[in-house]
């Protein structure tokens, strides 16, 4: 599992509430983008009202990056709508196309719509799941075994790589990730999934003794409060 992860033309991360799934979706479509490529984010989270990568329309505008949401998204009305163009992903030409989807079945439920669309791309789609052994619902292997079967039944797919994101923001020490990682893999053996990953930032991922990929990403999503 030390192999690092390719990552195909269309990427779907889901992942609980507090994951860090969001931070890793803008994280790869900035990086890609960087790169030169043609990069579309799909927001798909009617779920979550905050923290969701609409909320950095200007930042990925600015880099080239398409960015597709639901309709009335960061608005008061809440009424989840999904706008056809979403639709268009499988059909206009891109090099990378990105989707943050809602973090639990629920949310899940809205990819399941274009389960057709993703059957027909499957060999070109990676299904990971982000997980945040820190965080409610998501600290032990019987909660993140119940929360992947739950979200894979409900968006219609199979989950083929899980992410260690285990954290907590400022305060997130090495053991801490390392101790993630532990759950996350033991929940990879028994779910059979091949692929695991470790994300985190890179100062603490520098002194973890790791047995996955590490990538390291920048937290984008911190809300103004935390920088004062």
């Amino acid at each position: 599992m030390n192999e690092a992860i390719a990552f195909p033309r269309f990427i779907v991360l889901t992942g609980n509430y507090g994951s860090g799934k969001t931070e890793l979706a803008l994280n790869l479509a900035l990086d890609f983008a960087g790169q030169g490529e043609k990069v579309t984010l799909v927001d798909l989270d009617i779920v979550n009202p905050y923290f969701r990568s609409a909320e950095k329309a200007g930042e990925l505008e600015q880099a080239g990056v398409r960015l597709l949401m639901p309709t009335f998204a960061l608005t008061t009305v809440d009424i989840p709508a999904l706008p056809a163009e979403i639709q268009s992903v499988f059909e206009v030409p891109s090099d990378r196309v990105i989707f943050d989807v809602g973090g639990d079945d629920t949310g899940a439920a809205a990819l399941g719509r274009y389960a057709p669309s993703f059957r027909k791309v499957r060999e070109e789609t990676l299904f990971l799941l982000v997980v945040n052994c820190m965080r409610p619902l998501t600290e032990t292997e019987e909660d993140i075994l119940d929360l992947a079967g739950r979200i894979a039944a409900r968006g219609r797919f199979g989950i083929d790589c899980l992410v260690n994101n285990t954290n907590l923001a400022d305060r997130t020490a090495p053991d801490m990730v390392t101790a993630g990682e532990q759950t996350v893999l033991k929940c990879a053996e028994k779910m059979g999934v091949p692929r695991v990953m470790t994300t985190g930032e890179a100062g603490v991922l520098q002194k973890c003794a790791l047995r996955t990929p590490a990538r390291a990403i920048e937290r984008r999503m911190v809300p103004e409060w935390m920088t004062e």
